[in-house]
């Protein structure tokens, strides 16, 4: 199937599942903390979820080559571990890099995120990982405009993060997202300029840089979980994008929600929290013999 481009209505009611995926994975955010289990965390998202009358969209989600479906709502990945990681009784530590992968589903609107976090004190060089990839993500979402090309966006994040002497993961990718979890076209993470898809009006896309402070290689990890091939820590964040006439529109606004102690029910989905357009002048799996790309949830 090609790409499933979306009409203004489409982008408000994703812009809906955004704002409450965004609101919950800053919710997670703040309660990643030293002594916490993954597993309380994704119980946090499952209760905020079934407030907010929507589901996880990675719950029971078989990739391709995966043998069984995703068992928690949440992919919390640490360290290492690049993606896919299942939130089971693991204590956060101090110094640890939690990487906290979310989808969304709301009435039949898909929309997926992912925050890298630091627990505590962590090292300078985990610290500069993390705010390349998010550096990365920024400038990429400011390429997506009309008119460039995928390649675009894949250069320069692959440009971001190798200039900071960091690898790309790119067996992972982003992907079109919206309609269903997994949609056309592939966002790689690497790319040259002016190659690839065109950005057209209505495309919705999950842009996602992968990082690691070592090699891009990597290998299977637990309960089909991918790890870095020579044990460095990694980094990844993604944000939802449609691609609009006035430029990219960020639908998980994840830096840009309020967070009120104390308050368990998300504020005010019906009213989108993001009307927030960017302007560029603003600021998984292991590789087969095939070397298919793969997207990341």
């Amino acid at each position: 199937m090609g790409i499933r481009l979306k009409t203004p209505e489409d982008i408000e009611q994703l812009q809906k599942s955004g704002d409450i995926l965004a609101y919950i994975l800053k919710d997670l955010r703040d309660k990643a903390k030293k002594g916490v289990r993954l597993s309380e965390l994704d119980k946090r998202a499952k209760t905020l979820l079934i407030e907010a009358g929507a589901k996880a969209a990675f719950f029971g989600f078989a990739p391709s080559g995966a043998k069984n479906g995703f068992p928690g709502h949440i992919c919390a990945s640490v360290n290492d571990q690049i993606v896919h990681g299942v939130p089971g009784k693991y204590k956060l530590k101090d110094g640890d890099l939690l990487k906290i992968d979310f989808g969304v589903d709301y009435k039949g609107y898909i929309t997926d995120a992912a925050l890298t976090i630091p627990i505590g004190e962590i090292t300078k060089d985990a610290e500069r990982l993390a705010s390349t990839t998010r550096k990365a993500l920024e400038n990429a979402i400011a390429t997506f405009n009309i008119g460039n090309r995928l390649g675009d966006v894949g250069y320069i994040i692959e440009k971001t993060v190798t200039d900071e002497g960091f690898s790309i993961i790119k067996s992972l990718t982003g992907h079109g997202v919206g309609f269903e979890l997994h949609e056309e076209p592939t966002v790689h993470n690497f790319g040259k300029k002016g190659i690839g898809t065109e950005i057209v009006e209505g495309m919705v896309v999950a842009i996602e840089p992968i990082t690691s402070l070592g090699s891009g290689d990597i290998k299977n990890g637990p309960k089909e979980s991918y790890v870095t091939a020579d044990g460095s820590l990694s980094a990844h964040f993604e944000k939802t994008i449609a691609a609009t006439k006035n430029g990219p529109k960020v639908i998980t606004p994840w830096d840009n929600i309020p967070f009120v102690e104390g308050c368990s029910t998300p504020p005010q989905f019906e009213l989108s929290l993001s009307s927030d357009v960017v302007h560029p002048s603003d600021f998984l799996d292991v590789v087969r013999p095939s070397d298919v790309r793969r997207p990341n949830y």
